[in-house]
């Protein structure tokens, strides 16, 4: 089964401790009067391991389904893990949270209100594009997929590389000159998982993988990279 998952940092001056002291116990209920329906949001297995934080995001929604010819909506609840670490360099806290993108930018805003009342206190990580690209070329052998972003030739907004062997060619060579790499999918040399990785901190391993793979993987060799 594929992970993904999608890292970010907390702009605030904050530890562990303050942070699990917050969202211990959190639960939210909406009434849906017309529905009869209360949507829960809460979170659940927070525990403290060392220079980390983790912990499972709850939340009820709607979801449209058709029965009979009429369409029906039904309570389903989704589940997200997510994670804080300390970082080793650069210091401050990172947060990672196992779900695709769009529902992890919604579970980080949220996060964000809960411990810091507003949003935007949880932001996209950025790796720069000269570490991203030294990334890649310590797996030089295993990338199989590039994509470049911000492409100097006109009318063309990004380039792509599929295949095998692609930091030992000319082409490689040639479209560094022109973009900047936005998007890989490389073996992990140190783990052995196929992995694609964006420069914002989108992470999905595509081989067999638990979610203790994930984050054992995201925190040997990305954290690092922001």
């Amino acid at each position: 089964m594929v992970l993904a998952g999608k890292l970010f940092v907390v702009e605030e001056d904050v530890d562990l401790q303050g942070i699990a002291a917050k969202l211990k116990g959190f639960k939210s209920e909406e009434k849906l009067e017309d529905e009869d329906i209360t949507l829960i949001t809460e979170i659940t297995n927070l525990h403290l391991v060392g220079d980390s934080l983790h912990g499972t995001f709850n939340q009820d929604q709607l979801l449209d389904v058709y029965h009979h010819g009429e369409r029906v909506q039904v309570p389903t609840t989704s589940e997200a893990p997510f994670f804080f670490v300390v970082r080793a360099q650069g210091g401050g806290i990172a947060l990672t949270i196992m779900d695709k993108k769009a529902r992890a930018n919604n579970i980080a805003n949220q996060l964000s209100k809960i411990l810091f009342i507003t949003a935007g206190k949880i932001v996209e990580v950025r790796i720069e594009p000269a570490r991203f690209e030294r990334f890649h070329e310590d797996n030089f052998e295993d990338t199989k997929i590039i994509f470049f972003d911000d492409v100097n030739l006109p009318n063309i907004k990004k380039l792509s590389l599929y295949g095998s062997d692609l930091g030992d060619t000319a082409l490689y060579v040639d479209h560094l000159k022109h973009g900047k790499i936005w998007y890989i999918v490389l073996k992990s040399k140190r783990y052995g998982s196929v992995v694609g990785l964006t420069r914002n901190g989108v992470v999905t391993i595509f081989s067999k993988a638990s979610k203790d793979d994930f984050i054992n993987y995201v925190r040997g060799e990305i954290i690092d990279l922001i």
